[in-house]
């Protein structure tokens, strides 16, 4: 048996739930790029079968902020997915904050907290982003309304010059870093 990952690309391209902006980049663009070189990685691994949020860059999920985060969560739930990954840039009004977190549902989810420790660690390792630590986080919807366990990783800032960056111009890093901890996790 694969485990599935349905892998939420955070926001939707244009017109509503779109993502935050910083240094020139856009977070729906950038984490429609990793989520994209994720599923290649995990698609490759025969213990894993993935599905993307946003299969094509055009793709609108929803027709609202809500039913945005809604048909994500449906989705997931639906397909019965093992895991709700959902990718996103951080952004802060210090243009130095800097750094990787996951958010969770909470600390005594055991299985969204072990991934979240292990997707974190790896992505240090892979992008040498300062490991944040893992933030409870019960009142986000993804987090909340899902039916298995949920994972929301910020990558890094989209604020901070050096983080959008990384970010935008070498995506396979992220990818590597959440796959490695996934593959860490699940081993």
């Amino acid at each position: 048996m694969s485990i599935k990952v349905y892998i939420d690309q955070g926001h939707n391209p244009s017109g509503f739930n779109t993502g935050a902006e910083g240094n020139g980049f856009y977070e729906q663009d950038i984490t429609y790029e990793v989520g994209v070189l994720l599923y290649e990685l995990l698609r490759r691994n025969p213990d894993f079968e993935p599905r993307l949020s946003r299969p094509t860059e055009s793709t609108i999920l929803g027709t609202s902020n809500s039913s945005s985060l809604t048909t994500r969560v449906r989705q997931a739930n639906e397909w019965g997915a093992d895991l709700f990954l959902s990718i996103h840039t951080n952004a802060a009004e210090n243009p130095n904050a800097t750094g990787s977190e996951a958010l969770i549902y909470s600390e005594s989810s055991t299985v969204a907290k072990g991934v979240a420790e292990d997707i974190l660690e790896q992505l240090a390792l892979t992008t040498g982003l300062r490991n944040r630590g893992i933030v409870e986080r019960p009142g986000l919807y993804v987090l909340k309304r899902t039916q298995m366990p949920a994972v929301l990783v910020e990558m890094g800032f989209i604020s901070n010059p050096t983080d959008a960056e990384l970010m935008a111009y070498s995506p396979q890093l992220f990818a590597e870093g959440i796959y490695r901890g996934l593959v860490e996790y699940y081993d």
